[in-house]
């Protein structure tokens, strides 16, 4: 099913000529991968960043060290900030952002799921909050496939 919308995603690009960028923490690449996974995807796909540590967030997708320092990595303002920051660095009309806890311990008071998505492209941000069932893997699979599905929505919008 992901793989599906993923290429979805890479389709409504195509259609408006964009590219994308992807910025991951609880998914460490499995969001870009799957965007990679699809023949062609090189056309529109810019790079992805894996912002596992909090530190990376802050100094290479310019995410607030104040949000940060206060509200901790799992915070739906960071995942937005991320996706901005991504389009930034890799120069991309869209940034795909994923940040939270995929467990198997709760993370800063998060419980195992809690999950932010979120997109920025040049008409706007928008911020999934997500809670999750599963185990570790099949919560960065739910992951994954709620950012396409949070992408796609913001490229199909008018």
């Amino acid at each position: 099913m992901t793989q599906g919308r993923a290429a979805e995603v890479l389709e409504a690009l195509s259609k408006r000529g964009w590219s994308i960028a992807t910025a991951e923490s609880l998914t460490g690449g499995l969001l870009a991968a799957e965007i990679v996974g699809i023949s062609g995807a090189s056309t529109h796909m810019r790079g992805g960043v894996i912002a596992y540590a909090t530190d990376v967030k802050e100094t290479v997708l310019g995410v607030d060290a104040h949000l940060l320092k206060e509200s901790g990595p799992v915070h739906p303002d960071v995942a937005e900030q991320m996706a901005v920051g991504v389009r930034r660095a890799l120069d991309s009309d869209v940034g795909l952002a994923t940040t939270g806890v995929a467990g198997p311990l709760e993370q800063d008071g998060h419980p195992v799921g809690t999950v932010y998505v979120a997109v920025s492209t040049p008409d706007g941000c928008s911020v999934a909050a997500l809670d999750l069932d599963g185990d570790r893997a099949e919560i960065r699979a739910q992951s994954v496939d709620h950012a396409l599905a949070l992408c796609l929505l913001a490229l199909q919008a008018p």
